[in-house]
């Protein structure tokens, strides 16, 4: 269980959040979930692809184009391990705030 630093950005915490519980999302439901700007989405998901933990794959909708997000297997362990690394930190702090007088 180790912190992963890709995910002390917010942004690309959410975006990870986000997709964990799907197999793939259009950039709008993504954005719009986020709370972001598509250029914000689009830099942070940048970076999460860059580490191997995003597919980005585009194409087209009709006459459209879309753009669609999905967490590789190695995106996906990075944050179930960043996950497990925070709630043991989380339990940790809890038991020694609990020994602590009052």
């Amino acid at each position: 269980m180790t912190i992963d630093e890709q995910f002390h950005s917010p942004v690309r915490f959410s975006i990870m959040a986000t997709l964990v519980g799907l197999d793939r999302a259009e950039f709008a439901f993504v954005r719009d979930t986020v709370g972001v700007s598509d250029s914000v989405l689009s830099k942070q998901a940048g970076a999460l692809e860059a580490a191997g933990y995003l597919k980005i794959t585009k194409g087209h909708v009709g006459k459209r184009p879309r753009t669609w997000y999905s967490l590789t297997d190695q995106g996906r362990a990075a944050f179930r391990g960043h996950l497990d690394a925070l709630r043991a930190l989380a339990e940790a702090a809890a038991g020694y705030a609990a020994q602590q007088p009052h």
